[in-house]
């Protein structure tokens, strides 16, 4: 009995010596090519816990519970170690597509100026968002939601010719909006990083090149997360100008409505998707007041009521809401920021004679006249009042208007054989070509020869002139939308899935009791790689804890990619490789593995 024992017992040195001979070789080629400190979840505060676990639990939960981040008030939150990892990033992506379109990073003020926002005449538009405050001489400031009319009025002050175009600037900073109702943790929150650029060209023609520039390096920011993404048409608000797209990913708690043609591609934002102009519904023994709604809104100058009348739910109509961008189309004074137009409207009662305009779809303009006699064209408070009516949209009408938002199944506008799904997104990205909206009142102007001028001044439609307002663009992405985003869709019930170029680390070392200092020098040469590997982002796992406690902790966690060092290690020098998201589980060699799991994190 005794010989095969010290048979066994041979063997094993055997094989430990030559394990021990392969980790020194790897371990002094790697040390030669690394003197950075290790990175080890020891050194690394990361707290867990902090939230009960449920089967409704969001990713938000989970970054919570995987020690990413913690809330300090209603909206805003504190970001920890690995949290920071995942932002900074993002960041460096964020950096990398934005030195592609020539952009120089600087930092703008968090504190604005009302004076500013009242000069860009947007302080009344969004103040209710707006957090305010005075300085001890009663200056009022607010902490900047966006900063527009602060980079507009830095560039005007440096500008003094056209020469000095284009301009791209860029910062990565934190923004603040008082949200009613902040949800779903970095989705919907009062505090949040953002990057901005804002470009300077001298007529639009350039700002449009500069404005598709941008774009491709945006598909190019969003193809690197690996994700399926919606890049679709979209209003531009309350940020002016007349061209703007949103950049989407899908989500099933995205609060946006994304319409994509299965055939053409067509894809915009529900509020500005356009429909196949619906055919007149002349079977009018079907139509009746009750199958007919009406949704009010106001001119800018607030002396114009408008009725916009569109069909409900009924045996002759779907049920759907009204698309608020097609009333605009059709009366382009309509203020969309108004949710009750009614007590600006009773004003212009008793100081003018105010006027109302009728919007009216196609499927009720057969039979609106004979019926507008049964219909509330006015609130019942104001009926008495003598007012001017004019109709949009009626049976003599040459338009055929489509007031109503998209459904699921609509055909296409843009061609003939597709049709359109709707999708649940969550809005991640934004570009605007906001042309002067700026530029004029802030007088970010430039001079140009009197050679330059008449050729400028036609191509802008301005009269010949010294100075000529630059044309700007402002381009978004909220990088702590992104990160809650990423977190919400990759998640499973196991814990996050972070996808390789925002992962806190790519690879994480977990080694079972007696394995320390083999993992150590596996770190190294991970971490090191070679003339012909590059070396890889790890951290390793060298708490006291259980390995049961580890591994359920990396899963929270959501590393792409995690080594264990095992049984199968300890009998034949073969690192078990794990990969959640490309259901990987293999035994590797030693020799193989920086290959190997490079060849997974590709894929991520």
């Amino acid at each position: 009995m005794i010989a095969p024992r010290l048979f066994r017992l041979s063997g094993a040195v055997t094989r430990r010596s030559k394990l021990n001979l392969q980790l020194r070789a790897l371990s002094v080629s790697s040390v030669a090519r690394t003197n950075l400190p290790r990175s080890t979840l020891s050194t690394t505060w990361v707290p867990t816990g902090g939230i009960t676990a449920s089967d409704e639990e969001f990713g938000h939960g989970k970054l919570i519970r995987g020690g990413f981040l913690r809330q300090a008030h209603s909206g805003i939150f504190q970001l920890l170690p690995m949290g920071l990892r995942v932002q900074d990033k993002i960041e460096k992506l964020l950096d990398k597509h934005m030195h592609s379109v020539g952009a120089s990073r600087l930092s703008l003020s968090t504190i604005s100026s009302e004076e500013l926002w009242r000069r860009s005449d947007r302080l009344d538009r969004v103040a209710p968002e707006l957090f305010r405050l005075a300085d001890r001489k009663e200056v009022p400031l607010i902490l900047s939601p966006t900063h527009e009319e602060e980079i507009t009025t830095l560039v005007a002050g440096t500008l003094k010719s056209y020469k000095d175009l284009p301009i791209r600037l860029y910062q990565i900073t934190r923004k603040y909006r008082d949200e009613r109702r902040p949800r779903h943790g970095l989705l919907r929150s009062r505090e949040f990083l953002m990057k901005d650029l804002y470009t300077f060209d001298l007529t639009t023609a350039a700002a449009i090149e500069t404005y598709r520039l941008v774009s491709a390096a945006y598909r190019a920011f969003f193809s690197e997360l690996k994700l399926p993404y919606l890049v679709a048409e979209a209003s531009s608000g309350d940020m002016g100008g007349d061209l703007s797209h949103e950049y989407h990913l899908p989500s099933a708690v995205g609060e946006d409505t994304v319409v994509n043609c299965d055939s053409c591609g067509y894809t915009a934002n529900d509020e500005v998707a356009t429909a196949r102009a619906p055919s007149a519904n002349n079977d009018t023994a079907t139509i009746s007041v009750s199958d007919i709604r009406v949704w009010r809104g106001i001119s800018k100058d607030r002396k114009v009521l408008i009725n916009a009348w569109y069909p409900q739910s009924s045996e002759a109509f779907s049920e759907s809401g009204l698309n608020i961008h097609a009333v605009k189309s059709a009366v382009g004074e309509l203020d969309t920021s108004i949710d009750d137009p009614l007590p600006f409207w009773s004003e212009a009662l008793e100081s003018g004679k105010p006027q109302v305009i009728n919007v009216v779809d196609a499927r009720l303009a057969p039979t609106f006249e004979s019926l507008r006699g049964q219909l509330p064209l006015l609130p019942n408070a104001l009926e008495s009042h003598e007012v001017e009516h004019s109709t949009i949209g009626g049976a003599d009408s040459a338009e055929a208007l489509n007031l109503v938002r998209i459904a699921d199944g609509d055909g296409c506008p843009r061609c003939e054989e597709g049709t359109l799904k709707i999708h649940r997104a969550l809005e991640c990205g934004h570009t605007f070509h906001l042309g002067t909206r700026y530029s004029v009142p802030l007088d970010a102007c430039v001079s140009l020869p009197q050679s330059e001028l008449p050729r400028v001044a036609k191509e802008e439609g301005l009269t010949p002139g010294s100075r000529v307002p630059v044309q700007m663009g402002c381009h978004g992405v909220g990088v702590s939308r992104i990160f809650g985003a990423v977190a919400e869709i990759l998640a499973d019930e196991r814990g996050l899935n972070w996808p390789r170029a925002i992962a806190p680390f790519e690879v994480a070392v977990i080694p079972t009791p007696g394995l320390d200092k083999e993992s150590v020098e596996i770190y190294d040469n991970l971490v090191a790689g070679s003339s012909s590997q590059p070396g890889l982002d790890v951290v390793l796992d060298d708490r006291k804890q259980s390995f049961g406690w580890k591994m359920n902790d990396a899963d929270m966690v959501g590393y792409p990619v995690v080594v264990i060092l095992g049984k199968a290690f300890k009998k034949g020098g073969l690192c078990e490789v794990q990969c959640r998201q490309l259901s990987v589980k293999e035994n590797v060699k030693l020799e193989e593995l920086p290959r190997f799991i490079s060849g997974l994190l590709d894929q991520l």
